[in-house]
């Protein structure tokens, strides 16, 4: 079955910056749209940020807003997250998903998802 693939978490001191990246493993998924959900302990899963793959229009959860930026590039069908002035509550598994059909922010919109990728941010 598909699967999407994360990379770029680890360890960071609270204000430095992290990029995240997530791609299909398989080469024939068609995404409509992907996105950033992170998880933290004893917490609901949350929308970060989204992406539409086609024309590159961009929306933001709370969490993701101001410091954070999400971009795609389509030749390598890889989608990214780019966290700048980390603080310690952006700790969490970071997951990226797709979505074939539609955007959205709601955990259940989405079919295809990550492993995740832990994102830790210390003072």
């Amino acid at each position: 079955q598909v699967q999407l693939v994360e990379s770029g978490g680890g360890s960071v001191q609270a204000g430095g910056s992290l990029r995240l990246s997530c791609a299909p493993s398989a080469r024939t998924l068609f995404s409509y749209a992907m996105a950033w959900f992170r998880q933290a302990p004893g917490k609901e899963r949350e929308f970060v940020a989204g992406i539409a793959w086609s024309t590159g229009r961009t929306s933001y959860g709370d969490s993701g807003k101001g410091r954070f930026t999400i971009s795609r590039e389509k030749d390598k069908r890889t989608a990214y997250l780019q966290m700048n002035t980390l603080k310690p509550e952006d700790t969490a598994v970071y997951y990226c998903a797709a979505n074939s059909r539609v955007t959205g922010t709601r955990v259940d919109e989405y079919e295809y998802w990550g492993q995740g990728t832990q994102v830790t941010v210390s003072s």
